[in-house]
């Protein structure tokens, strides 16, 4: 069995919430085992959506703020435009544990840049875990929106890695 092979057996797993997966191939044995190893409950993968929110670091000193000049109508919309779509974002969240990289090789050009669309299936960033080279495909078709993650930075399970706009 080719290192390939491995790599889908572990991203079809995943892919499909299996607790345990057992194969047997001759003498090549291969056991691999999720966190739903321990506790098998059903859990549904759902992309969410989520308000972002903005947090100003609070100053040193008090120092009163200037008021803020009436809004006008326009200002008003606009604003509340901008409010739905940061809520209408898609996460795209780390499926492992593992080093993010966002292209394929040190040379080579990264998968995204902000700004970029996105296809559902597309490889959006590799996961090294365990010396396995992990492609990570997108579940939702939009536009890239925010990097979450620094190029060669650790990973959490469940981590955000993109903010995506599945409206553009």
């Amino acid at each position: 069995m080719t290192v390939k092979e491995i790599q889908e057996l572990i991203r079809l797993v995943n892919r499909y919430n299996l607790s345990e997966f057992k194969l047997r191939e001759g003498d090549f044995e291969l056991t691999l085992r999720t966190e739903n190893f321990a506790k098998p409950s059903k859990k549904e993968v759902v992309p969410s959506v989520i308000p972002i929110q903005s947090t100003i670091p609070a100053a040193q000193t008090a120092i009163p703020a200037p008021a803020p000049p009436a809004a006008t109508k326009a200002d008003s919309s606009a604003s509340e435009e901008s409010d739905t779509s940061k809520a209408n974002l898609v996460e795209i969240k780390s499926p492992m544990v593992g080093t993010f990289y966002r292209s394929p090789a040190p040379e080579k050009p990264p998968y995204l840049k902000v700004g970029d669309s996105i296809d559902s299936g597309q490889v959006v960033c590799i996961i090294e875990a365990m010396k396995l080279f992990n492609e990570i495909e997108s579940e939702v078709k939009g536009k890239l929106v925010k990097i979450m993650v620094e190029d060669a930075s650790p990973v959490e399970y469940e981590q955000v890695l993109f903010l995506v706009d599945p409206n553009a």
